[in-house]
C-alpha cells in the first residue's frame, strides 16, 4: 500500500511539473517581455519554422503555436499583435520573448525588456 501511495504521489508531482500547452481562451497575463534578434535569425524555432527577426512573432512557454496575442507595453501604452511560433523565454521571470520587429513597435529596443500585458486574441 505504501508503494502504491508513493507511486501516485510521484505521478502527481510529475503531472504538476509538466509544462503542457494551455487553452488560450481568456488568456490575459502581465509580466516582463524581452526580445531576441540577430544571433537567432534563421535558426529553427520550436514550431519548426525559421526564426525571422523582422516578423511579428514571439516565444511563449505554454500558449499553442499559431496563437495571436496582443502585447501592450505598460510603460508607454504601445501595442502589437504577434503570433506564437516558439517556446521560451528561457530566462526566469520573463513572460514572453518577442521578435526584434515586435520589440521595435513596442519601443523597448534600448531597454531590452519591458513590463507588458499579454492578451490572447479571439479567433
Amino acid at each position: 500500500m505504501k508503494r502504491l501511495i508513493g507511486l501516485l504521489a510521484l505521478f502527481s508531482l510529475l503531472a504538476g511539473c509538466a509544462s503542457g500547452v494551455i487553452d488560450p481562451n481568456g488568456y490575459d497575463e502581465t509580466g516582463t517581455a524581452s526580445y531576441y534578434g540577430a544571433k537567432h535569425h534563421g535558426n529553427k524555432t520550436a514550431s519548426g519554422e525559421p526564426f525571422n527577426q523582422n516578423a511579428l512573432t514571439a516565444a511563449h512557454r505554454r500558449l499553442p503555436f499559431g496563437t495571436q496575442v496582443k502585447v501592450t507595453n505598460l510603460n508607454n501604452d504601445k501595442s502589437v499583435v504577434v503570433r506564437i511560433n516558439d517556446r521560451g523565454p528561457h530566462t526566469r521571470g520573463r513572460l514572453i520573448d518577442l521578435s526584434r520587429k515586435a520589440a521595435e513597435q513596442l519601443g523597448m529596443i534600448s531597454s531590452g525588456t519591458a513590463r507588458v500585458r499579454v492578451q490572447a486574441m479571439s479567433n
